[in-house]
């Protein structure tokens, strides 16, 4: 397997997980240099606070996990039971003092990328049900089921401390094939799923999502979501070539350059600048999505554009396209964002 990440998600994360994942290992019964065979990583890496490590290599680690304890149905699920909204830093307080389960989940899904996860994770509504869609976003496919019970674990481990009780959900679809014993999962979601489903997806009931939570301090979340903010962006800057042609891109926010015109601009061929992208592990086009991302959330801010002008400036020739990748990437529309960046709750 590769140790660059296939740029679906940010570089750089928090080490917790992989203190999570390597303990893990450990009980059950792997040696140390098994669980971290690759990875370049440390047993006093992991242990500092406030560590960071890149996605590659958590990817390693559960590789190595995976290759040394076997593809067991609901290992992945055994091992996601450890994260809790603790786990999460500021991301999990800012969820906690979230007025309701429908914002704190909004919340969680605008500043997914601060999490652990793989799988990208979006909400919908359909009548009185609403859905968690899990979206495979390039995981390796020998790593696919290990991660979806991992995260599929953890966000349920999420949902029971906010609310302070087990999430009742009336159906779950996986896309992994039914194993003989599935005793593992009915335990887990409390349901039996049904496998070699087309889309991994987890339906509760539409009402759960106004339900208020405990611990709400609307100006605590608002407080703790420009932390989770300064917090991305601050993961999102690179070094390198990938660190100037993203500088390069943030300056010209009126009129988006193509990856030729940016070549160009650096004596490169467009080939060479690919292949320089590709071994720092980024892309030109995700580094275009990061920054028209960016770019996005400050226009939405500060006010006084309409969507049509922001998407203009952005290089979206429909509105439509932009509202789209909007909510790809926050998982709410951008008029929702608007309103939620000026203190609506």
């Amino acid at each position: 397997m590769s140790n660059k990440p296939p740029n679906h998600w940010p570089l750089r994360r928090s080490g917790i997980s992989a203190q999570l994942l390597t303990q893990f290992g450990l009980d059950q019964g792997l040696p140390l240099e098994r669980c971290l065979a690759g990875t370049g990583l440390s047993l006093q890496q992991l242990a500092e606070p406030g560590g960071e490590i890149d996605a590659a290599q958590e990817l390693v680690l559960i590789g190595n996990l995976v290759a040394a304890l076997g593809a067991q149905p609901g290992i992945g699920l055994k091992a996601g039971q450890r994260y809790h909204l603790s786990t999460y830093g500021i991301w999990g307080f800012a969820m906690l003092s979230s007025p309701t389960f429908r914002s704190a989940a909004s919340l969680g899904l605008r500043y997914l990328d601060l999490t652990y996860a793989f799988y990208g994770m979006r909400l919908e509504e359909h009548g009185d049900e609403v859905h968690l869609v899990f979206e495979d976003r390039g995981i390796p496919a020998e790593l696919r089921a290990f991660i979806l019970e991992r995260d599929s674990a953890g966000m349920l481990g999420i949902q029971r401390d906010l609310l302070g009780q087990h999430l009742p959900l009336t159906r779950v679809d996986l896309c992994l094939p039914r194993p003989a014993d599935c005793s593992w999962y009915t335990d887990s979601y409390g349901i039996e799923p049904r496998f070699a489903q087309a889309e991994n997806r987890f339906v509760l009931r539409q009402e759960l999502l106004d339900q208020p939570l405990p611990g709400a301090n609307p100006q605590v979340a608002q407080h703790c979501e420009e932390q989770c903010h300064a917090l991305l962006t601050k993961r999102r800057e690179r070094s390198g070539l990938a660190g100037q042609i993203r500088a390069r891109l943030l300056g010209s926010p009126g009129r988006l350059p193509g990856m030729q015109e940016v070549a160009q601009q650096f004596n490169l061929s467009s080939r060479t600048l690919r292949r320089r992208l590709l071994d720092e592990g980024s892309s030109f086009r995700q580094l275009l999505e990061e920054v028209r991302q960016t770019l996005a959330e400050e226009l939405l801010a500060i006010g006084g554009l309409t969507l049509e002008e922001i998407a203009e400036r952005l290089g979206y020739a429909e509105v439509s396209n932009f509202i789209h990748a909007f909510k790809r990437w926050k998982g709410l529309p951008p008029h929702q964002y608007r309103q939620r960046r000026r203190g609506a709750f």
